[in-house]
């Protein structure tokens, strides 16, 4: 279908267009690692008693259907209920496809006993798993719930649990599916997990969550000390990846970088084509056929380019295309229809490009949330962001997320007429410094000790603390570690490109030098305040206290020396 309406453009850069797409081949995982599902067909239908009832025989095709309802009708028909239609008020699901846990305080009224359907208000005790009671399992395979609000919250469901009544599903074509899902079913595993590069948690310190935060299926937890992602209930939105700020999570199909490379290997085909003016739209697969109608009312010049979804990407690929050449991109989707979780994920991601654009001067919708359903009403931009002599210039970026969008924004902040000192970001953006009042810091390094980037680390050859801002991710441990509460984030982008990649030091002092051997080995204060705390105390009097004064080997070796001349003294040193 696209590629049929890209055939029917006739002009110059219609022309270069489709050339450039039919010709530039996208890079992805040929055999993507994948997670599998197994089904036997035992269903799970909940809601109103008549409704559900009502639908069973629709299921009858499946290898069981069992019926919880949500309340409990005295004086329905017995003979209609079936004997497997159970009661309860209070319900409990979670799982995927093939493994739905479903916990209830239940009343079994197949037998039409008023008294069995109330025995949760007799027995608050009773809650327990359905599953075995109703089918001698431990889980259901499928769910179809009726409910008019879903027994299961999040805005993504688990594969195989319709919510129908929350208008999640259309019942027609869960009816039509369901007697399908029966048997084993593969489904890619959508991410990759770097647990040495995450900045959620450091030494019992807690620090960023935004990827858990930016999940709309619930497949990303916080385990206490680190993230875990569910393989089973990830449905490849790709929002974490996007919000991750230091690549611990990243999207596997494609990978980010693939992607880059692709619009790069594009924009430059369709320049070699004749194009101008590109503008990039970008879209999720599930969106292709409002794509196809949009393309007949935009110009030949907009290039679209499918993700497995549109949120897969962020504001690094957002800048790169600009970088090679795209006037503008625009991130297309029915905007009426994304789920707030990842609506939210787009619009603080967007925020932050847009700031970053308007800061230097630059319109602010060069980079923008495009609804397909406004089409007709499109304008592109006939200049480019970039000078063509620049952007023909760019070689493929390379390096991490952070390290393409800070070259991209240096290429930008040149070119630019307006040149900001620093500019303030979104809250929550990951950029920024820290500030410490270095008076009451005792350089004890636990900032340091936590820092995920190393953004905050020691001089090493005298007590002293280093910062470089590009590094800082503004995940909050160091604020948390300081046992002086010295430390407090500051969010915010240095433009001076010198400046922001330096080791500044934070604060520095004299060193205190072993009393032994001479060797400088800790902050001079720290000793002070150490030696003024701990002279009064039982433990540290005589020889302990002068101990305090020393590095660490020459502590040991006085202590076993004076063990070795005084054998008593063990009890006491």
């Amino acid at each position: 279908m696209l590629k049929s309406t890209l055939e029917a453009f006739s002009d110059k850069n219609g022309q270069a267009r489709h050339t450039a797409i039919a010709g530039t081949v996208e890079l992805s995982n040929l055999i993507p690692p994948t997670v599998s599902y197994e089904s036997r067909g035992n269903v799970l239908l909940i809601g109103e008693q008549e409704t559900i009832t009502a639908l069973k025989s629709q299921f009858s095709a499946l290898n069981s259907v069992t019926l919880l309802a949500t309340e409990y009708l005295a004086k329905a028909d017995t003979a209609s209920k079936g004997e497997n239609l159970y009661f309860s008020s209070q319900v409990k699901v979670k799982g995927y496809l093939g493994a739905f846990e479903v916990t209830c305080r239940v009343g079994g009224i197949h037998s039409g006993s008023a008294s069995e359907a109330n025995a949760e208000t007799e027995n608050t005790e009773a809650f327990a798993n359905l599953a075995k009671i109703a089918i001698s399992r431990d889980c259901f395979d499928l769910v179809v719930d009726m409910t008019p609000e879903g027994v299961v919250e999040t805005e993504i469901p688990a594969p195989g649990y319709y919510a129908v009544g929350a208008g999640k599903a259309k019942l027609a074509n869960v009816i039509e599916d369901l007697p399908d899902m029966l048997g084993t079913f593969d489904k890619p595993k959508y991410f990759r997990l770097n647990p040495d590069l995450c900045a959620h948690s450091s030494r019992g310190v807690s620090g960023c969550e935004r990827c858990v935060d930016a999940c709309p299926a619930g497949a990303l937890s916080s385990n206490g000390h680190a993230i875990e992602i569910n393989p089973y209930l990830c449905q490849g939105v790709g929002t974490c990846a996007t919000a991750c700020p230091t690549e611990a999570i990243s999207y596997a199909l494609p990978d980010p970088d693939n992607t880059q490379h692709f619009v790069s290997r594009l924009l430059n085909r369709y320049q070699q084509e004749g194009g101008e003016k590109p503008t990039l739209l970008i879209y999720g697969n599930r969106d292709e056929q409002s794509v196809v109608n949009a393309l007949a009312h935009l110009p030949s010049t907009v290039i679209p380019v499918a993700l497995e979804e549109l949120a897969t990407v962020g504001i690094d690929t957002w800048f790169t295309a600009l970088a090679y050449g795209a006037h503008q991109v625009l991130l297309a989707t029915n905007t009426v229809y994304i789920p707030a979780t990842i609506d939210r994920v787009l619009s603080d991601e967007l925020s932050i490009a847009q700031t970053f654009l308007t800061e230097l001067g630059y319109e602010a919708d060069r980079i923008a949330l495009f609804d397909l359903a406004s089409a007709a009403s499109f304008t592109p931009f006939d200049t480019p962001l970039l000078p063509i002599a620049t952007t023909s210039s760019v070689e493929r970026l390379e390096g991490s997320k952070r390290e393409k969008l800070f070259a991209v924004l240096e290429l930008l902040y040149s070119a630019a007429e307006r040149k900001p000192v620093r500019s303030d970001v979104p809250v929550n953006a990951p950029y920024g410094s820290v500030e410490c009042q270095s008076d009451d810091c005792t350089l004890c390094m636990g900032c340091v000790a936590v820092c995920p980037t190393r953004a905050l680390h020691a001089i090493g050859d005298r007590p002293g603390l280093l910062f470089i801002e590009e590094d800082c991710v503004q995940c909050g441990m160091c604020e948390k570690a300081c046992p002086e509460k010295v430390i407090a984030l500051k969010p915010g982008l240095n433009w001076n490109k010198a400046e922001r990649q330096e080791a500044r030091v934070v604060y520095e002092e004299e060193a205190a030098c072993c009393t032994s051997c001479g060797k400088p080995f800790a902050p001079a204060s720290m000793v002070k305040m150490l030696t003024e705390k701990l002279q009064g105390h039982s433990q540290f009097q005589g020889e302990a206290i002068r101990r305090l004064a020393m590095c660490e080997d020459c502590r040991v070796r006085d202590v076993f020396s004076k063990i070795e001349t005084d054998p008593e003294s063990q009890l006491r040193v």
